[in-house]
Formats: structure tokens, C-alpha cells, sequence
């Protein structure tokens, strides 16, 4: 495992982070670059709480940096469906007046995470999908992709879903004045039957945000959709009066039972963010307590 921290004195009590770039099989030796992709992009958030943005504004900003990396299956980094077409889901959340936006099944535009956010702000419904979603994204005038096949990194389904060095993308935060958020992201499944949606763009499944707790997911969608993973973490803080971190263990165990496996990232109004998972790996960078940056496999 690595665990590499930068060398930054700055603390706050106040803020918090935590994202992750998939849950996986995946081989140490061949992270070097997601690590170091984690780590920058987890600096900038907190340079950006700590400048005073709120949690909103953060999870949508880092999933975009996410998105656009290519290193992970969301935004540059999908693979094509089973039709040849590039689908993808995501989810943002706002804990304190749990305003969610979300889109599934989107086709033709880079930042699903920022037509989510527009589907928060300026409609009144949750989620948008199919040509729906983008006709909308056209209106908001957000960034089309002209080439598919010349901008995403995966142009085949050469290679199994559990073979890929790719995982969803997630980012929770808490900022200065207490308010948490969280963002998912994901292409799916490479090779997915066309129209397939996973837990990602779903709220309680693969995103949340409330008062409590602030979660993202990653790994077998449609397992963390039978459990209610994302939610059911807050449910058992508010109804259990169980901790956080065991509430994330009991959450990931129950969709362990349905047979799948992965990771959630999640934090609350103290403490650090804890992030179980029972898959081999799960690419994650936080704020440590010492609020330093801190990331691991």
C-alpha cells in the first residue's frame, strides 16, 4: 500500500475531503499515475475550501478534473457499450437543503457531473436521461464532445470489466461553514447493454448528501443499488445512532451480502473521512488530521 502525504503545514478543524478514482483489482505498481493525478487534484480542492468555496462548488470542480483525466472510467476515461456508444451517469448532491441533480444514459457531452449540476439549479426535477438529458445539456450550452471516437481513451471493448485499471469517480466535502456535498461519476460497465444505468447517478444508491454525512460509491452498481448503500449509511447514523465508520462498514457489508463488492468515501460533521472497501483496492486521496494530503490504494 502506499500512503503518501504532501508537506503542507496548513490545518483546519473546519473543512474536510476525501475522492476516489474507483474501486478494484488493481496492481500497485502500475498507479503511479493515478496517484499523483489523486493527489493534485485533491490540493486544489482544498485550496479552494480554504479559500472559503463551498462543498457544492468543490465536489462539482474535482469530479470535473476527474472526469477529464482519462484515467478512470467517467468523462475521457468511459468505454464504449455494448452498441459502441459512449453512456454516462452522474450525481450531485447538496447536504443542506438536499437539492440533487442527476443524468443517466447521457450521450455527447464531457462533463456529466456539470449537466447534473444544472439539473439542480434550473429545473425542478432530480434526473434527466437519454436525449432528454441532452437536449437539455445542449440548452445549457455545456461542452459537447465533436469527436467520440477521437476523445475518449477506450475505443473498443477489448478487455473484460474486471480486467480494466479503471474505476468510477467520487468526491465528498465538508466546507467552513459545515456544509457537505457530494458528486458521482461513471462511464459503467465496458461493454454494458445500451441504456444500462448502475448506482452512480442514482441518490442513496451511489451518491448522498444530507445534514449527517456526505457519500460516494464505487464498484458493482447494481449491487450497491439493491442495498441502498449511499443512503442507508445515513440511516443508520440517524435512526442507530451508530459512528460514522461503522455505519460505512455495516452499509458496505449489507451490499457485500448481495454478492457485489467495492468502496464508499464518506464524512460527517466531525472526525476524518472513513473509506472502507472490500474490493483488492480503492484509489482514494484525502485531508488528513493534520490537514495534509493524503493518498493510498
Amino acid at each position: 500500500m502506499a500512503n503518501i502525504k504532501t508537506n503542507i503545514s496548513t490545518k483546519s478543524s473546519n473543512i474536510a475531503l476525501a475522492l476516489h478514482g474507483g474501486a478494484g483489482n488493481y496492481i500497485q505498481s502500475e498507479q503511479d499515475a493515478q496517484i499523483e493525478h489523486l493527489r493534485g487534484v485533491a490540493e486544489q480542492g482544498r485550496t479552494m475550501l480554504l479559500g472559503g468555496a463551498s462543498a457544492l462548488d468543490v465536489v462539482e470542480a474535482l469530479a470535473v478534473q476527474l472526469e477529464d483525466a482519462g484515467l478512470y472510467v467517467a468523462g475521457k476515461g468511459t468505454g464504449p457499450n455494448s452498441a459502441g456508444e459512449y453512456e454516462l451517469d452522474a450525481c450531485i448532491m447538496d447536504g443542506d437543503s438536499r437539492d440533487v441533480g442527476a443524468v443517466a444514459a447521457l450521450k455527447g457531452y464531457k462533463n456529466p457531473v456539470r449537466v447534473a449540476r444544472a439539473v439542480l439549479e434550473h429545473t425542478p426535477h432530480v434526473m434527466l436521461a437519454g436525449r432528454g438529458a441532452e437536449t437539455f445539456a445542449a440548452h445549457q450550452n455545456c461542452q459537447p464532445v465533436e469527436k467520440p471516437l477521437e476523445y475518449y481513451v477506450i475505443r473498443g471493448v477489448t478487455r473484460l470489466p474486471h480486467e480494466l485499471d479503471t474505476g468510477t469517480i467520487g468526491v465528498v466535502a465538508r466546507d467552513n461553514k459545515g456544509r457537505l456535498a457530494a458528486a458521482t461519476s461513471t462511464g459503467g460497465l465496458l461493454g454494458k447493454m445500451a441504456g444500462r444505468i448502475g448506482d452512480s447517478p442514482l441518490p442513496g444508491a451511489g451518491c448522498w448528501a444530507d445534514e449527517r454525512v456526505a457519500v460516494s460509491c464505487t464498484g458493482q452498481g447494481e449491487y450497491f443499488i439493491k442495498a441502498a448503500t449511499a443512503a442507508d449509511i445515513s440511516a443508520r447514523m440517524a435512526y442507530a445512532k451508530t459512528p460514522l465508520a461503522d455505519a460505512a462498514k455495516g452499509a458496505l457489508a449489507d451490499m457485500k451480502k448481495q454478492g457485489g463488492y467495492g468502496g464508499v468515501i464518506a464524512l460527517g460533521q466531525t472526525g476524518q473521512p472513513t473509506m472502507p472497501f472490500t474490493s483488492q483496492g480503492m484509489r482514494r486521496a484525502w485531508i488528513d488530521a493534520d490537514g495534509n494530503i493524503a493518498v493510498d490504494v
